[in-house]
């Protein structure tokens, strides 16, 4: 973002941008590039289960013990063998002990005889089923009456190994750590877990017209918004966010903010200054510190984006140069900045997954570039997904990221959408 032409900005760097940058790109083709570059030379750490949530697994974990530990009862009842059950008669079994979850029935059970039993506690020898209280067809202080076909062998039992076997993988290597996984890891008894360094990213405003939060209003000038977004996106992450503030349109300071980023974090993110205004910087500066892999991509919101890499002395940093309009920078972050993180941060990629729905509105669109609309998805009373439009669509209503729950994508080979036609939406739970 610019307030205006500022010519004594146009350095000899301009010169430095090659014919092939200023190519526009597909979306596929950008996602290309940009996992083509997207690597860092991987580091671990061992956290305490506690403080692993959100982090990288760094490498398969393997199951040091059978889980469960020993067939077990999976419901309250009475064990006993299938065997002794009749397939044309009431069976009627004596009651000759007990066994709870933590304390097991030490001895045998023969034909004829059942133990009471607890939910989890060890299957006693001789007994291969549970039958529940509630399908008796009789019970007294000391036997039990089992009903006509009263089932399969083995019901109600859970196997020993049946959830995980020793030896085996319980996660891979890559996984994102949920609450789930922690409780799994916490079911084999680890106390730690070996997981992927957290990524550093440092991001900054770029813009004359940029006012921090706190000073007076001026005319023409607009309060910052995107660092705020860029930094609960990058947190949801739970990357290392550096907030470098405001830059101003001046060649001196911004190479100066690139430099100083670039000797502390493996990823950078600008907004603004993208474009080809004679104040738009921060591709120029990019070309004098490093390299350009592309600056426009066929989308929208978010064709100007501004992608390389750049150098410092030793160090070097990954690049996104965001569009300056805040829903342009929400997107780009969504569908080309965020898996590039995850693939830095060692995470497994998935693509996300598309909802089919029927749009409720006509959609316009032009063929040859992908579009997000933002989109509020619901059910309808027959029980169909329906969604529509927020309203305006302009790449600088960030209120309508707020009122959305999805995005419409338009692919690229899509033009007009009609209403009653069936679009993919992409869900918002999950990236925010």
């Amino acid at each position: 973002m610019h307030s205006g032409p500022h010519p004594v900005h146009t350095s000899s760097c301009a010169s430095s941008v090659k014919a092939d940058e200023t190519a526009l790109h597909s979306l596929n083709e950008a996602k290309e590039k940009i996992a083509s570059l997207s690597r860092r030379k991987s580091a671990h750490e061992t956290l305490a289960l506690t403080a692993a949530l959100g982090r990288v697994l760094a490498q398969d974990l393997i199951s040091p013990i059978d889980v469960p530990a020993h067939d077990n009862a999976a419901m309250d009842g009475y064990a006993f063998a299938s065997s002794a059950a009749s397939a044309t008669d009431e069976t009627t079994l004596r009651i000759i002990g007990s066994a709870l979850a933590g304390a097991p029935f030490h001895g045998q059970v023969n034909n004829g005889e059942c133990i009471r039993i607890m939910t989890g506690a060890v299957m006693p020898s001789g007994c291969d089923s549970v039958i529940p209280y509630e399908q008796l067809s009789l019970q007294t202080d000391t036997h039990i009456t089992l009903p006509v076909h009263v089932g399969h062998p083995g019901a109600h039992r859970r196997l020993r190994g049946e959830d995980l076997q020793c030896g085996c993988i319980a996660l891979k290597k890559g996984r994102i750590l949920t609450p789930a996984d922690l409780g799994l890891l916490a079911s084999l008894g680890l106390t730690e877990i070996r997981v992927e360094t957290r990524l550093r990213v440092a991001f900054f405003s770029t813009g004359d017209e940029i006012l921090a939060q706190g000073e007076a209003s001026e005319h023409g000038c607009v309060y910052d918004s995107n660092r705020y977004t860029l930094l609960g996106m990058l947190n949801r992450l739970d990357c290392i966010a550096i907030d470098l503030g405001i830059i101003p349109d001046d060649a001196a300071q911004l190479e100066s903010a690139f430099r100083a980023a670039c000797q502390q974090a493996d990823v950078i993110i600008t907004s603004g200054g993208v474009s080809q205004g004679s104040a738009d910087l921060t591709r120029l500066t990019m070309s004098k510190l490093g390299d350009i892999a592309f600056w426009q991509i066929a989308m929208r919101p978010g064709r100007p984006m501004a992608f390389g890499k750049i150098h410092d002395d030793t160090q070097s940093a990954l690049l996104f140069g965001l569009p300056g309009n805040p829903v342009a920078v929400m997107t780009s972050f969504y569908f080309l900045v965020r898996p590039a993180l995850l693939k830095m941060m060692g995470a497994e990629l998935t693509e996300p997954l598309l909802i089919p729905a029927v749009t409720t509105t006509q959609l316009d669109k032009k063929s040859g570039r992908t579009e997000f609309q933002r989109g509020i998805l619901k059910r309808n009373l027959r029980g169909q997904l329906e969604v529509s439009v927020t309203g305006t669509q302009g790449s600088g209503i960030l209120r309508s990221m707020s009122e959305a729950n999805c995005m419409i994508v338009l692919h690229h080979h899509q033009d007009q959408v009609q209403a009653g036609e069936v679009v993919d939406v992409a869900l918002f739970e999950g990236l925010i």
